[in-house]
């Protein structure tokens, strides 16, 4: 073993030889292409089974922060953490409310990107540009956010054999590259390769951390006398950020680009539904084992920080690695964690070049090819990946602060798409108005370090609701200002 190193050189080989195989998928990906167009490129020819549509959409929800990120949180509050839970479900709530009846709009009107649905509904170009905007944004936020956490997972599982620099480098090119070269029909494939490997390894875990470390009942008595805040009522506070939370996850995450595109690749509804329903049952194979997981290790570790507490599953590993067969395990984990990152960068990849080649390119070369605008689309997705490298390995910015501005600004087209399709008679204008005031709202308190949460809840939200309201205010207004119109 080296120095501070979770894995040794055999680990290492087999890891990097694992993700360099992903670049073969992408070679069968472009080998299974059935015609040069946007729709084969960037959906899949829209032909995804429940199998491959069920398992990308669960390898692009459930990213490393769910091994990592929401086992450090279970360890610092305990078993209110099981509100966990609920946010993963709340993200197919949030489906639940509009995937059916856009599918059904997309398969009618060729949609590839949420801007699609934008212009068709809305007939704005002001407002699809804006949402465009928004969404470029978001996921630029979002792959820098990960590429930052590929690369600390590499240098602090190779005790820095592969540094941090190195780490986001070479998996950027890894992504870049099965991408481009069969877009969709890789990037899913290698979601479903991806996906089987996180859930296989949380069950894995959590089997060997239960028989080594003991359940959760033969630790309740030391996290009642080590652990007393794990027993303590709610507080208001904690209920206002839990709430607050889950309406920001349930709206923001529901509308991810990455999201929209699989709810479009669909082979039918049935499946699309399906696909949804079993993704219901995913929050109790993977949130829960997490969630107990940490509290158990908070039995046996109960003095870590917030830092170091974010490796309460890697610190239980490491401290059993005196059994056989413990490091191939912990080769696993981090090949699982490294895995579910990047099926969430790779997805974001994509969604942002399908952006930029249908709702920006395309809308200023109306004439240009199917098969230039996929070229087109493929540089743009290289340039901006070694953009986005070159910024996570330089730019000083927290792992959470990109994460709360991706939900908390993406969160605000929920309206234009949610109400856009049960709102029948809703304008553009309103529409507009209430996505100004939800996006001002939200920046306005993110860049003002001295502003506290509006009434405890996270700014994103309240933006949420303002944005809500001015859209049926104005709405209504219109409709009224037209009947009266009509009646004289």
């Amino acid at each position: 073993m080296m120095n501070n190193a979770l894995l040794n050189y055999p680990s290492m080989i087999f890891l990097v030889l694992y993700l360099v195989s992903l670049i073969g998928v992408g070679i069968l990906g472009k080998q299974k292409s059935k015609e040069n167009t946007l729709n084969d490129f960037y959906l899949g020819g829209k032909s995804f089974g429940v199998g491959i549509l069920f398992l990308t959409l669960y390898a692009t929800q459930y990213s490393g922060n769910n091994l990592i990120g929401f086992a450090g949180s279970a360890y610092r509050n305990g078993w209110f953490f099981l509100v966990g839970m609920t946010l993963m479900l709340s993200v197919i709530g949030g489906y639940m409310l509009y995937a059916p009846k856009l599918f059904r709009l997309s398969q009618k009107n060729d949609f590839i990107t949420v801007g699609d649905f934008i212009t068709f509904r809305y007939q704005s170009k002001c407002l699809t540009t804006i949402v465009v905007i928004i969404c470029l944004t978001v996921l630029a936020g979002y792959i820098l956010s990960n590429l930052k956490a590929i690369g600390y997972i590499m240098d602090y599982a190779t005790g820095g054999q592969i540094s941090f620099a190195q780490g986001i480098l070479s998996m950027a090119l890894i992504m870049v590259i099965y991408e481009t070269l069969g877009g969709m029909r890789s990037v899913a494939w290698t979601d479903a390769i991806q996906g089987i490997l996180l859930l296989v390894t949380i069950l894995i875990i959590f089997t060997v951390i239960w028989t080594q470390y003991g359940s959760v009942l033969d630790n309740q008595t030391v996290l009642e006398s080590t652990k007393k805040q794990f027993f303590k009522t709610p507080t208001m506070t904690d209920i206002k950020s839990w709430v607050g939370t889950l309406i920001m996850v349930c709206f923001g995450a529901a509308v991810y680009p990455q999201a929209i595109q699989r709810i479009y690749a669909a082979k039918s509804k049935k499946t699309l539904q399906r696909s949804l329903q079993l993704m219901l049952v995913m929050p109790f194979l993977t949130t829960l084992p997490i969630i107990i997981i940490a509290i158990i290790g908070a039995a046996h570790f109960p003095d870590l920080d917030k830092v170091t507490s974010d490796e309460i599953i890697l610190l239980m590993l490491s401290k059993l690695n005196h059994i056989a067969g413990m490091q191939y395990i912990i080769t696993l984990f981090v090949a699982a964690a490294i895995a579910a990152i990047m099926s969430t960068v790779d997805s974001a990849m994509l969604a942002i070049a399908s952006l930029f080649t249908q709702d920006i390119y395309q809308a200023y070369r109306p004439k240009t090819s199917q098969r230039k605008l996929i070229y087109m689309g493929k540089i743009f997705t290289w340039v901006l990946i070694a953009i986005m490298a070159g910024l996570a390995i330089y730019l000083p910015v927290t792992l959470w602060w990109l994460i709360q501005l991706k939900l908390e600004i993406l969160c605000q087209i929920a309206p234009a798409v949610m109400l856009g399709l049960h709102l029948k008679q809703l304008k553009a204008s309103s529409v507009l108005y209430g996505l100004t005031v939800g996006v001002s709202f939200t920046l306005m308190y993110m860049f003002t370090p001295s502003l506290n949460q509006p009434f405890g809840l996270p700014a994103g939200v309240v933006g949420l609701l303002l944005n809500t309201l001015v859209v049926n205010l104005h709405h209504k207004f219109i409709h009224r200002y037209r009947m009266e119109k009509e009646q004289t």
